[in-house]
């Protein structure tokens, strides 16, 4: 699947530059990277799973520039990616959350500066079987299922829920180190990290997901939009009302802001220390000039023009 979201990239971001052939200034184009072959040295990224669609495409259309330069994208969850960034571990940190308190102080603590930027737009998109007769939740039921020791074992038990099945719940979600854990549980329980423990703790292995939820009546889940349009054969996407009716996630839910409170962006956090160097910060500036093509061939939402400009300035300003 990687390889054919980085050929689907590389063919787009190639054509993209071909309209703009008849121009001798070719500076302009997506995929400069800066630097061609001079560049050379080692990228560490690590963090969330769900960004790593992203990074691990734009890492291997950079490296096909940029042979002398080589790039790991590792998947320890959006926690255990600061951790490590933190630690100094590693040059860019991917992150499906922006940063929180006590990661901030570990990484001023080792004298570590950072800037967020907004690699692609996602919807958290809640998924059921498909033969669900369930087509739309509310936030606050989606609670009743989700909330700390909740007792609600079967559809037919969540408060007004039109046309539930009789069918035993069987949950399945990512674990305490993944970004999408955290957005979820504050979003809906109101207290990030809050949530029932008796559930399939499916780590940062999404497919798992796919595969529960599919094989069982009863089944639900959640993670990024992307996860669902790869399996959208197999698995319903649910409705969600945040307070003003049953609203779909999809780009232009995410775009216009209805999608509430699920749409959230995605992020990686470069060092400021890494983009003294030559080849990371050409990185990173070539993966936000073609942030938006990779995120749509990678099957999530790209950014707005404004998300765009605005990630351009923080490199800008935290490179120098």
């Amino acid at each position: 699947m990687r390889k054919l979201l980085v050929l689907a990239a590389s063919t787009a971001l190639a054509l993209g530059a071909a309209a703009c052939g008849g121009d001798d200034d070719d500076s302009g184009s997506a995929s400069t990277s800066g630097g061609g072959s001079e560049l050379s040295g080692n990228i560490l990224i690590d963090g969330s799973s769900t960004v790593a669609p992203l990074s691990e495409p734009a890492a291997e259309l950079f490296m096909e520039e940029n042979p002398g330069v080589t790039i790991a994208v590792g998947t320890s969850g959006t926690g255990g990616g600061f951790e490590k960034f933190c630690n100094g571990e590693t040059q860019i940190s991917d992150a499906s959350r922006q940063i929180e308190a006590d990661e901030e102080a570990a990484c001023k603590k080792a004298g570590i500066t950072y800037e967020e930027l907004s690699v692609a737009n996602d919807a958290l998109t809640v998924v059921v079987n498909p033969d669900n007769p369930v087509d739309c939740i509310t936030v606050d039921q989606l609670k009743q299922i989700w909330e700390p020791k909740s007792k609600v074992s079967n559809w037919s038990q969540i408060d007004g829920l039109e046309n539930a099945p009789d069918a035993d719940l069987d949950l399945y979600g990512p674990g305490t180190d993944s970004g999408t854990f955290d957005y979820f549980t504050e979003a809906v329980n109101g207290e990030e990290g809050a949530s029932r423990t008796d559930y399939n703790n499916v780590g940062e292995d999404d497919n798992s997901t796919v595969t529960g939820v599919s094989g069982s009546e009863g089944g639900m889940g959640y993670f990024g939009y992307s996860f669902y349009l790869e399996n959208q054969d197999s698995l319903k996407a649910l409705e969600i009302d945040g307070g003003d009716g049953c609203v779909a996630p999809s780009p232009e839910t995410v775009q216009d802001g209805s999608y509430v409170p699920l749409g959230r962006q995605l992020f990686i956090y470069p060092s400021g220390q890494a983009l003294e160097r030559p080849e990371v910060k050409s990185f990173v500036e070539f993966y936000i000039d073609n942030a938006t093509t990779i995120a749509e061939q990678a099957g999530f939402i790209g950014l707005t023009e404004e998300q765009v400009t605005e990630a351009k300035d923080k490199v800008a300003q935290l490179a120098g």
